[in-house]
């Protein structure tokens, strides 16, 4: 099976031993982002919206890199570390599926990566 890595200078580097996206056939699986900026490698935190905006705007850089965008997102998975912030986080996800929005699910964890409030992955598709 022939696979090439996707990585966006616009998304922020992986913080451990794993690719921002791979492509399979016409198939782009995307590993969890959270809210990192690219450039400063800060997290961006200052409200639940705000952290939800970054972390889909560091979807939407690798999904362009490989030549997509989120019509063409299949299933995404959102791990948040509380779900009485569920409402704010799906309104802000909502926002950048005008049509169509793909499968999910939601799962309510302990603990993410730099201790951030959310972390969404997808698999996308041309």
């Amino acid at each position: 099976m022939a696979h090439h890595i996707i990585n966006s200078p616009k998304a922020p580097a992986p913080i451990g031993p794993y690719s921002q996206a791979t492509m399979v056939n016409n198939t782009l699986y995307v590993s969890g982002q959270i809210a990192l900026d690219a450039q400063s490698r800060e997290l961006v935190n200052e409200s639940i919206e705000s952290e939800t905006h970054r972390v889909m705007q560091n979807l939407q850089a690798i999904l362009e890199e490989a030549g997509m965008d989120f019509s063409h997102v299949l299933k995404c998975t959102i791990f948040v570390k509380d779900l009485n912030n569920f409402g704010r986080i799906n309104q802000t996800y909502g926002s950048y599926f005008t049509s169509n929005p793909p499968a999910r699910e939601t799962v309510e964890v302990s603990r993410l990566p730099k201790d951030v409030n959310v972390e969404i992955s997808c698999i996308a598709a041309k």
